[in-house]
């Protein structure tokens, strides 16, 4: 199974999410094997470390991202992977608008996991203060448990691709 994160420059939001769910699966689902990642649809920041309050705030629940380095969505991920989670809206829709017709039923948002937090898209945190860089994590924490229980269902990639497709 691949999952990709995706959100505007992946410095924020989408990294978060890989470690976030790289960690939260290794504990949920240890017997599935996972390949996870994260890209942005923007390269502002191709190659930079996520952003230091985005790490500081993962650090302090625990969360690694020290190794993680910014990319862009590359065309050959809708053929990789087999589903992609946009942050927010936005960046679902320029991923619809980047990926082939048989893709884009890959694609959703990665709060539809997580219906408790009564939202559909993760906050950019890069312009705020402190604490959004918590409700982030706070969001994307639910949203990676909501998405192991899927996967532990068999509900979360569409029925026309299996898990280890691609």
């Amino acid at each position: 199974m691949k999952i990709l994160f995706v959100c505007l420059g992946n410095i924020c939001r989408s990294p978060t999410a890989e470690a976030v769910f790289r960690a939260t699966a290794a504990r949920e689902l240890p017997e599935l094997a996972l390949t996870v990642d994260s890209a942005g649809t923007a390269g502002f920041h191709v190659g930079e470390p996520p952003d230091r309050r985005t790490r500081e705030a993962a650090a302090r629940r625990g969360y690694d991202l020290s190794g993680l380095r910014a990319r862009v969505v590359a065309p050959r991920d809708f053929e990789t992977f087999d589903l992609i989670l946009a942050m927010d809206r936005q960046n679902l829709r320029t991923l619809e608008g980047r990926a082939p017709a048989d893709a884009r039923e890959r694609l959703r948002l990665f709060l539809e996991f997580a219906p408790q937090s009564g939202m559909l898209e993760v906050p950019d945190p890069y312009y705020g203060g402190e604490n959004g860089f918590e409700h982030v994590l706070d969001l994307i924490e639910q949203a990676a448990l909501g998405l192991c229980a899927a996967l532990r269902a068999g509900e979360a990639v569409p029925q026309t691709r299996g898990p280890h497709a691609g």
